[in-house]
């Protein structure tokens, strides 16, 4: 995978802000004649965020450097950032500073797709300086953190030949670094816990990774507004407690491995060609003194590029019957299950009958390296036809390599059939021509009202806001892994929220009704099972963010539970208001939210049992009933054991809850 620069964006987050303000902007401009002087006498700017916690300094001397605080608190120590142009110009090295511009701006986002709330307030301090050799650096701080961007102004077209990111800590911390092997990766890592000592010279990691300060104090780095250029991964840097960004070079010379496989051969000695005028990425570090503000910021979505589509009313999130993972392991019927047209409108009964308004046809539904042949024991034209009269909706899955290469008859094709959406797989890479067919995607997608999952994927990095059709993405270790590991283990689903999912939503694909203790599991592919309690499973529709959400099991086990099923029918996948009630990383997250006036509560922790309580005046006046899932007095022994039971709940209340090893709770709370 490709590291990408830290000009972009630099994020600390400790505490995320949900009320809503008026607009507010506030410029101030300084002459260049003054600005010299001043940079002179100084040799740094700084930029506070709204509250005054956060201080960026960017330090002015023969190698532009940032440094960040909180609270007088060093969090990093002046770090290099620059950037190397193929004429020879380096952006960064000897800066003479022309002029700065200061702007103040609150105002109020208003999502197309809710992910975690129906309004984000956007409130930032913003510095912009130009610097002599047409270029500027605009650094942002938030309440909940930081962020920077290099700019340029030239002429034509520009060769970036390389980027100078470093990150220097202020002491031998702590890293939950996703290690990568290889730069073709689907970024499904566990995160190791390595001193930074520790990473030594040719070991990298994808983004986002976290890095713990020594008084608990943690910062996630990760990247936003990617376009037109390299992800950014980590290595380790030329000086002791640092880390650098690293970037993939551009691809000169590829070979097509198999229909899903390219592996490149020769790579350009530059990371991307792109216009002379524009914006690079932003350099994201999100810091916070509070585990739980980690969940709740949405950061990356607020340096996104706003979207341009003015057309937005076909974006329909919501919840998917998934056939891969099970196998087609449909039973009860008088048809042989399998890639075919029986199973699928059999697929499609199930999802009318239970509210669910997609249905995906994952890998087998065409032959391999063909999108427009279909497989021959479905016959389409009958099949979308049933599906458009039980007004289900199709999402298809497809290998991207496939896709590049048939993409308009492919995708007009689906259009003729009534498709709703897309699944794009085993992308795997993150160079400047990879993150160009993210987006060539988008907008070919956009044209004929698909919805896009990018499975096989990079992080997100604000392509969701760009285009709100792009609804989620993988770049996750999640379920799947069941099929063939231990991997997707309770401990990994009440970690990697705390930084994937701060980048935004995660196809995790949750829903399995076989569920087994520690003990008892074993990775079976064609009828695999997952790790901890029921109701782990059930909390993770609440406590994971994804719109296109995933029912990964068979619809004949989900007929045997029909109480599962009347959860997994009700629960929304997105949300007008969240509330991370309780969190500590790789233990425990109790998360609320809110659609309409229900809300929904969620709790997962890892292999060890406990006891959490809950305040509930977050609900306000009022009485409610809570319909409750918890784990059953065996679920330690059974993870499929659980009760449910319903009960009356009220604001002036505390929630206690029990949770088995691997265990969940999650509860429906409607107003009486």
């Amino acid at each position: 995978m490709t590291a990408r620069r830290w000009w972009g964006a630099l994020v600390i987050s400790w505490a995320a802000l949900d009320v809503p303000q008026p607009v507010q902007a506030q410029t101030t401009t300084r002459s260049p004649a003054r600005v010299a002087r001043a940079v002179s006498r100084t040799a740094s700017l700084t930029v506070a965020s709204p509250n005054g916690a956060l201080v960026v300094s960017v330090g002015i001397g023969e190698q532009l450097t940032w440094s960040i605080t909180l609270r007088d608190r060093v969090i990093l120590q002046p770090s290099r950032l620059g950037m190397t142009l193929g004429d020879g110009q380096a952006l960064g090295v000897r800066p003479v500073v022309r002029s700065t511009r200061t702007r103040t701006v609150d105002q109020v986002l208003k999502p197309v797709v809710r992910v975690k709330r129906a309004e984000i307030r956007d409130h930032f301090t913003e510095r912009r300086i130009d610097f002599a050799g047409s270029y500027s650096l605009i650094v942002r701080a938030y309440d909940d953190g930081v962020a920077y961007r290099f700019a340029t102004t030239l002429p034509g077209e520009i060769t970036v030949t390389g980027e100078d990111a470093t990150l220097t800590w202020a002491g031998d911390h702590t890293v939950y670094f996703p290690e990568e092997t290889s730069l073709l990766s689907h970024q499904e890592r566990q995160y190791r816990k390595l001193k930074l000592s520790e990473i030594d010279a040719g070991r990298f990691s994808s983004l986002p990774a976290m890095v713990v300060l020594s008084d608990g104090v943690k910062a996630v780095v990760t990247e936003a507004d990617l376009l037109d250029y390299p992800g950014m991964d980590l290595t380790s840097g030329d000086a002791p407690n640092t880390l650098k960004g690293l970037f993939p070079a551009y691809p000169k010379r590829v070979e097509l491995v198999r229909d899903r496989d390219e592996k490149v051969l020769e790579r350009e000695d530059w990371i991307a060609r792109t216009r002379g005028t524009r914006d690079f990425p932003w350099r994201v570090v999100v810091v916070s003194e509070r585990d739980e503000a980690l969940l709740n910021t949405d950061i990356v979505y607020r340096l996104a590029s706003a979207t341009t589509m003015t057309e937005t009313d076909w974006i329909k999130p919501g919840k998917v019957a998934w056939d891969w993972w099970n196998a087609n392991n449909i039973y009860g019927v008088p048809f042989r299950a399998g890639v075919n047209t029986d199973t699928y409108k059999h697929y499609i009964d199930f999802a009318a009958e239970n509210g669910i308004p997609y249905i995906i046809l994952d890998e087998g539904w065409y032959p391999l390296g063909n999108l427009l042949a279909v497989a021959p024991a479905i016959d389409m034209e009958s099949f979308s036809a049933y599906a458009k009269q039980k007004n289900v909706g199709l999402v298809m899955w497809v290998v991207w390599k496939t896709l590049d290469l048939q993409m308009g008859p492919a995708l007009d094709r689906f259009e003729k059939w009534g498709v709703k959406g897309i699944k794009v797989d085993f992308m795997q890479r993150e160079d400047q021509w990879m993150v160009n067919f993210y987006e060539r995607v988008a907008k070919e997608a956009a044209k004929r009202h698909l919805l896009v999952d990018f499975h096989g994927a990079y992080k997100p990095t604000g392509l969701y806001r760009t285009y709100p059709h792009v609804v989620t993405s993988e770049g996750v270790l999640g379920l799947e892994q069941s099929k063939w590991s231990d991997l997707a283990s309770p401990d990994n689903a009440v970690t990697f929220p705390f930084m994937r999912m701060l980048a935004g939503p995660v196809d995790y694909t949750p829903g399995a009704m076989l569920n087994a203790t520690k003990a008892d599991f074993k990775p079976v592919f064609s009828r695999p099972m997952s790790q901890g309690t029921r109701c782990q499973q059930l909390a993770m529709y609440v406590v994971f963010e994804s719109p296109l959400q995933m029912l990964a099991d068979s619809p004949s086990n989900y007929r045997r539970e029909p109480e599962s099923l009347a959860f997994l029918s009700a629960v929304p996948t997105v949300w007008d208001e969240t509330k991370v009630l309780s969190a500590k990383v790789g233990e425990y997250i109790v998360t609320a939210r809110r659609s309409g006036r229900e809300w929904y509560v969620g709790a997962l922790t890892n292999w060890t049992a406990r006891d959490l309580e809950i305040e509930l005046s977050w609900l306000g006046s009022g009485a409610f009933n809570a319909d409750v899932y918890r784990d059953g007095p065996n679920a330690d022994r059974a993870g499929v054991d659980y009760v449910r039971e319903q009960r009356p709940v009220a604001a002036n209340e505390r929630l206690k809850i029990s949770l088995a090893p691997g265990g969940g709770f999650v509860a429906r709370i409607v107003p009486r």
